[in-house]
């Protein structure tokens, strides 16, 4: 009996030996991606994690420690925009219930902010990958120990928009000038959210101060199926620029009905619906001559990944990817070198690791800001060098890439900087604004 026990012992031992030294075979890294799964920005989310985890697993997986581990994507419908309850409801369940080990996505800002608190409360790795709102990384700064989980995948901040925007505004003010040699008169229609609230004060304070007259600013809901009335009085104003920021389904409406009306004004600003190839079928090709800052437009390379991820993207989606599909780079480009680095899924050491990095994505190079304080944002570093985003128009059919071509973001102290994308064209003004 002591033989044959003594005999099992050291199979036993000899057992757990060969189990630690073996790859930890049927674990995974679980990542929650999490999104308004029945829209194009919650699918594009889906599509790019998918995309991510599907080119990773297929090297071997991440290498956490000695021990290698693949990717578990763990799809969860927020339905956030039509329900912030049920959005936050989602992250709860993808953290108790699937328990996740990071998470990614979320596009409606006021769903984001309830959706951020639940991962913070779990000390949970969230890169929110949709919504713009400053107070989102501003919180980071403010309770540093609390929200050092969250992080700005995609676009960059609100105000950062805005101000890319400005640029574009610039831009296309510039070619009416020459064209046509009249003042600049600018209608501003925003969407009625919260994302947007901050854009409308900035650009209603800055445009006049670029010697632009602001006419009026109107603000339908983003759901808004008919535009008429806020068309109407735009025409009547003299407006020849309307500056929109939308990310709802009014992007579609109002662009169909202003041209249908051939309101002689050109659209600048941020329209999430006309980013999508789908948006000339939508609006029956009204929506031509449509500007619109975006994150990916075919033929424009940032830098050399943007052209191997279009070309992966288009040929796996048969679409171009919107900028919520940058699930792909928050997983590919920022957890998974940071997780190797540490060789671990320790949050804190993953944040550490990921906050002192600089690193390329598709789209730019991502750096994370700091505060007045000194105190790590998490907020995107913009301009050039860093992320620019394109500025994009709908030319006959064709979405295609006018900004930056031969930006000079800084004129006075570096009039010999000039920064342009390869395949770049100009803008164009809609031929009744000649009439």
């Amino acid at each position: 009996m002591k033989k044959r026990t003594f005999g099992w012992n050291v199979m036993l031992i000899a057992c757990l030996i060969m189990a630690i030294s073996l790859p930890a075979w049927g674990k995974t890294i679980k990542i929650g991606v999490i999104g308004p799964m029945q829209s194009l920005e919650g699918r594009d989310h889906w599509n790019g994690a998918t995309m991510a985890a599907d080119e990773i697993n297929a090297e071997g997986g991440v290498k956490v420690g000695k021990v290698k581990m693949k990717i578990e994507l763990i799809k969860c419908d927020s339905n956030e925009d039509k329900n912030i309850t049920d959005a936050a409801n989602a992250m709860e369940r993808l953290i108790t219930n699937d328990r996740v080990d990071l998470i990614v996505g979320g596009f409606r800002t006021e769903a984001v902010f309830p959706m951020q608190d639940i991962a913070m409360d779990y000390k949970k790795i969230f890169i929110g990958c949709g919504a713009a709102t400053d107070e989102l990384c501003n919180r980071v700064g403010k309770d540093y120990k609390r929200y050092k989980y969250f992080f700005r995948g995609t676009p960059f901040k609100s105000s950062y928009l805005a101000k890319t925007s400005i640029m574009h505004l610039i831009a296309c003010a510039g070619v009416i000038k020459k064209e046509l040699d009249v003042p600049i008169k600018v209608a501003l229609v925003a969407e009625k959210l919260s994302w947007t609230e901050g854009m409308v004060k900035l650009i209603q304070g800055y445009v006049p101060k670029l010697g632009y007259e602001l006419v009026g600013t109107w603000q339908p809901s983003a759901r808004a199926t008919d535009v008429t009335a806020e068309l109407s009085a735009i025409q009547k104003s003299g407006a020849n620029v309307i500056f929109t920021v939308f990310s709802g389904m009014v992007g579609i409406t109002f662009a169909r009905q202003a041209g249908e009306f051939k309101i002689p004004a050109l659209q600048v600003g941020i329209n999430v619906e006309s980013q999508k190839e789908g948006f000339w079928e939508a609006t029956k090709g009204m929506g031509n001559y449509v500007f619109t800052m975006n994150t990916y437009v075919r033929g424009i390379e940032q830098n050399e990944l943007t052209g191997p991820y279009m070309e992966s993207y288009l040929k796996r989606y048969q679409q171009v990817p919107t900028y919520t599909a940058d699930t792909y780079a928050a997983i590919k480009y920022a957890l998974v070198p940071s997780i190797e680095a540490v060789g671990s899924l320790n949050a804190d050491k993953i944040v550490a690791h990921l906050e002192a990095r600089e690193y390329k994505v598709p789209s730019g190079v991502i750096k994370y800001e700091k505060n007045n304080e000194g105190v790590y944002t998490h907020d995107l570093t913009w301009g050039p060098g860093y992320l620019t985003s394109l500025g994009c128009q709908w030319q006959d059919g064709k979405l295609v890439g006018v900004w930056p071509n031969n930006w000079m973001p800084d004129p006075k102290n570096h009039p010999d900087l000039k920064i342009t994308y390869k395949g770049m064209v100009p803008i164009k003004l809609p031929p009744w604004m000649k009439k």
